[in-house]
């Protein structure tokens, strides 16, 4: 079992805050600062250039991508890390595309991550001929999948309200219909149980600042099914995807496996904050942080529902229908959520009237919950929200 007071010490979290904003950007481990001083000092510092092979900096983003696979049910050797999100969620997207020829339909839900739409808006617009996005309610997905769906891209769990889609389910579907998945595992790896292989996706991306906690601007990862990953064309062909990259030929071509999803230069001291992050999970067991995240955030809905009772609950009400966040809905939400940010309780606020708060039982306990909902209560009796302070939008919500 795991021991969640041992966990939480391993976090550094500012005295007097609830935190409930780590599906948002996950808080620092007390390790990342030392750790990224080592790569700056010892390795850069020391080492200069040296330290690509000296400390390991080349093989960095498939080393650390294979303590992701294990996160997510992936196969070693099928996970490697580097950009952003939305460049990764590119990458697999067009070469799910390219894998299908003859089918020119991304399908996708009106839930989805907005980045995600305009990754696949954009693709389209530059393949031309015929190629669309086309999305439909998140309950529609399933119905809507045809003959000429190329690609079915997902996110696993919705950013606004939690809902949770079923991808073993979903992703056997969509292979039925002849079809690929690309899956966004933005808000699951490292919330809840994932098993890539084992749900037969062909493609799974995510990024790292959320709940796996290396800090903002934390890479991406991809995945890659074994099956797809001699014959994926990375449509982004940079250098470190290359066979050789410093042989400097000047055709590309890709590198075996996994390697050809590589873009540009790894962000080493971002991944050696990452690596120090994941040695939570030595400790940990994600089927532990699962149980206990469906307790706390069981725990939540009812305290809020009964002392807020204008308050909308936005996510699913079954527990297993949802990630490891809650959402509810108000007119007022974003004064709402500024009034208990001020009060020591931080979440965070989406368009257009979500306040949504993200439960990690990594460093989250009962006690943050009760103290949540009681701030949240005596700011809505109270109306304390209403003041000319907490309506001014700040540009991050």
């Amino acid at each position: 079992m795991t021991d969640f007071a041992a966990t939480r010490a391993m976090f550094h979290i500012p005295e007097g805050i609830t935190y409930l904003d780590g599906n948002s950007l996950g808080p620092m481990v007390r390790t990342a600062p030392a750790r990224v001083a080592r790569t700056v000092e010892a390795e850069w510092g020391e080492m200069l250039i040296t330290g690509w092979n000296k400390a390991g900096w080349m093989d960095q983003p498939s080393r650390v991508g294979d303590r992701i696979a294990r996160l997510i049910g992936a196969e070693p050797g099928t996970v490697v890390m580097g950009d952003t999100l939305s460049i990764k969620v590119y990458q697999a997207l067009a070469a799910a595309v390219d894998l299908n020829p003859g089918r020119k339909v991304i399908l996708s839900d009106t839930g989805n991550f907005p980045s995600d739409l305009y990754m696949a808006d954009g693709l389209v617009h530059t393949l031309g001929e015929g190629y669309t996005v086309r999305t439909v309610a998140p309950d529609e997905v399933e119905a809507a999948l045809d003959s000429d769906t190329a690609v079915l891209m997902l996110t696993e769990v919705d950013y606004r309200t939690g809902r949770k889609h079923d991808m073993r389910r979903l992703t056997t579907e969509a292979h039925r219909a002849g079809a690929l998945t690309v899956w966004d595992l933005a808000h699951s790896a490292g919330a809840l149980p994932v098993d890539v292989a084992g749900a037969g996706a062909d493609f799974a991306v995510g990024c790292t600042y959320k709940y796996l906690n290396s800090g903002p601007g934390g890479p991406a990862f991809i995945y890659v099914a074994p099956r797809h990953a001699e014959a994926a064309r990375p449509a982004l062909s940079g250098w470190l995807g290359h066979e050789a990259p410093f042989a400097f030929h000047p055709d590309y071509r890709p590198g075996r496996g996994i390697e050809r999803m590589r873009v540009g230069t790894p962000p080493v001291l971002q991944l050696a904050a990452l690596e120090a992050a994941l040695d939570v999970w030595d400790i940990a067991d994600i089927v532990d942080v699962r149980s206990r995240s469906i307790e706390l955030t069981e725990a939540f809905i009812q305290g809020v529902e009964a002392k807020c009772p204008t308050l909308t609950l936005a996510s699913p009400r079954d527990p297993r229908a949802r990630g490891s966040q809650v959402s509810f809905q108000h007119p007022e939400g974003y004064a709402i959520m500024q009034a208990l940010i001020a009060n020591g309780v931080i979440g965070d606020f989406r368009a257009p009237d979500i306040l949504r708060f993200g439960f990690t039982p990594l460093y989250i306990g009962m006690e943050d919950v009760d103290r949540a909902v009681a701030t949240l209560a005596e700011i809505m009796a109270k109306s304390l929200w209403d003041r000319p302070e907490y309506r001014a939008r700040a540009r991050v919500t």
